[in-house]
């Protein structure tokens, strides 16, 4: 068996306990590792041998309940002094939660101690359904469970999804499911969910009322980090500041260096702030982009003495242009791109006479800032060689081909399984649809002179007929290609010899050796090239 993947625990013991079996003319088993499996398999070995034989395969139920009735008296310590048995009724587990949050926060480390000891309690649980004793107090588990669950909403730090950032200065999307309810945060804290903005006076006026203060820290915390978050994304200045304003204000909220009633009051200002900061351009007459420059310049307290309002102004609606008319496609994978947009904004400066003093750090500034919008114009700018179709339009093979990553492309093909399709697509280019066409992306600067760097391709599997002198994507346990990160590459196909392979790149880089290979034993043609599209 060879190695070529992580293993461990349970299933590195049995895929070797599989090798290891004797039957017939086979003695034993060999095992190649090219990871270094070592550790992992002594401490599988250490695992599954340590009860020598003895002991359970299996966790009595009776233990899972033991453990769900001890861990829910310590849910209900947590909550000792608190009325919480209307919530055991139909309807009644909402009008508790901003309450009973507002009672576990109040506590010292509350938020922490209940959230594990829910996360333990629902686990086991889970165990000891369905035994009677179990289900008597499921309604109490719930209660606790959707508690839970407003809080993590609430915690900094949570993973959210990416579309949900821009939504985050108005609402925290409710997806939270305890059963029979969906918690949302606006009502669990006894809150109208806003249409209007959330940096809003009537919204901040809201909060200021809430009788549950710890709570209000909690929302306007998490609410506040997140548009930092949209802010750092588009103006690193402003980004940067407020989540240093944002951090020490909570330090000091943590460290009971001021009142919940003063850091509301601190927060509610902080969020006004974000407010100005983002109608600062209509004042100054500039866009977005040109705000976030003129930032950028303004952090230089000379630039400002020396310069003057109006200069800087001038500078940073050049700067915008600049980047805008410079940032290419390839900006995200070609740094000759990045470094030439670099050269202009240094020009630039020079040019309206920065002020010498910190320039450097300024400079490094509008750099940084001149990178993150020509990211986002790139991003922007990028039109793709092909149609995605919906499934009610996609006739697969007649007007549309499948769009794969080359690793699920490399890896599946010829193993009588099929990749995962990412999207049905009909291709921008002269070739037709037809079985055994694909569409996948190509990265890297090794065949520049046929594929430029992160080009879509259109594929053919399999291949017919002579190989050598074609690109062809091929499989081999011996390729470690960079680019691609696996044992898969796209290269020109050489045959030297009866049984040699050479495969060569086609590139103005230099640094790209051909890949030999002594025998074309195990290696998989999976695919040729028929077309790059978008060129």
């Amino acid at each position: 068996m060879y190695l070529d993947k992580p293993m461990r625990g349970h299933g590195l013991m049995q895929a070797i306990a599989r090798v290891n079996r004797v039957f017939r003319d086979k003695p034993g088993g060999l095992v190649v590792d090219y990871l270094g499996i070592a550790d992992d398999l002594r401490k599988a070995l250490a695992t599954y041998t340590g009860s020598g034989g003895r002991g359970q395969t299996a966790v009595d139920q009776s233990e899972a309940v033991a453990l769900v009735l001890e861990r829910l008296e310590i849910c209900r310590g947590i909550f000792h002094g608190f009325d919480y048995s209307g919530a055991l009724t139909p309807g009644g587990r909402m009008t508790l939660l901003a309450a009973a949050q507002e009672h576990v926060l109040a506590q010292e480390s509350g938020r922490e101690r209940f959230t594990q000891a829910v996360v333990e309690l629902s686990k086991a649980f889970a165990l000891a359904v369905p035994r009677a004793e179990v289900l008597a107090v499921r309604d109490e588990v719930a209660f606790f469970q959707a508690v839970k669950a407003a809080l993590v909403k609430t915690e900094v730090g949570r993973v959210r999804p990416e579309e949900d950032l821009d939504h985050a200065i108005r609402q925290i999307v409710a997806g939270a499911i305890a059963p029979g309810e969906v918690i949302d945060v606006f009502a669990a804290a006894g809150l109208q969910k806003p249409d209007i903005s959330l940096l809003s006076d009537e919204f901040l006026a809201e909060v200021r009322e809430l009788p549950q203060r710890n709570l209000a820290v909690e929302l306007l915390r998490k609410l506040l980090n997140d548009e930092v978050k949209v802010r750092t994304k588009r103006n690193v200045v402003q980004g940067r500041a407020f989540s240093e304003l944002l951090e020490a204000t909570i330090r000091r909220y943590r460290n009971r260096a001021i009142e919940t009633a003063q850091v509301i009051e601190e927060l509610i200002a902080l969020a006004k702030e974000m407010r100005e900061a983002q109608q600062r351009g209509e004042e100054l007459g500039l866009s977005d982009e040109e705000v976030a420059f003129y930032d950028a310049l303004e952090t230089n307290d000379s630039a400002v003495a020396v310069l003057g309002d109006e200069t800087l102004r001038t500078i940073a609606r050049e700067l915008a242009d600049t980047v805008r008319r410079n940032a290419t496609i390839d900006w995200t994978v070609k740094e000759s791109a990045r470094a030439n947009l670099r050269r202009l904004v240094r020009r630039i400066l020079a040019r309206y006479g920065y002020p010498p003093d910190k320039q450097e750090q300024a400079t490094l500034t509008v750099l940084e800032q001149a990178e993150l919008l020509g990211l986002e114009i790139a991003v922007e700018q990028v039109v793709l060689p092909f149609r995605r179709l919906d499934d009610a339009e996609a006739q697969p093979y007649v007007n549309c081909i499948p769009l794969y990553s080359l690793a699920a492309a490399a890896g599946s093909f010829g193993e009588a399984q099929a990749p995962d399709v990412e999207a049905w697509v009909a291709p921008a280019g002269s070739v037709r649809p037809a079985p055994g066409l694909f569409v996948a992306q190509v990265v890297g600067e090794s065949m520049n002179r046929r594929i430029p760097n992160g080009a879509f391709c259109v594929f053919r599997s399999p291949v017919e007929g002579s190989r050598t002198g074609r690109v062809l994507l091929v499989e081999h346990r011996d390729i470690s290609d960079p680019e691609t990160g696996g044992s898969y590459t796209v290269k020109v196909y050489e045959r030297r010899g009866p049984r040699a392979i050479v495969l060569r790149s086609a590139t103005d880089v230099a640094g790209y050796d051909p890949i030999e290979l002594r025998s074309d034993d195990e290696l998989r043609v999976v695919a040729e090239l028929v077309e790059v599209l978008g060129t």
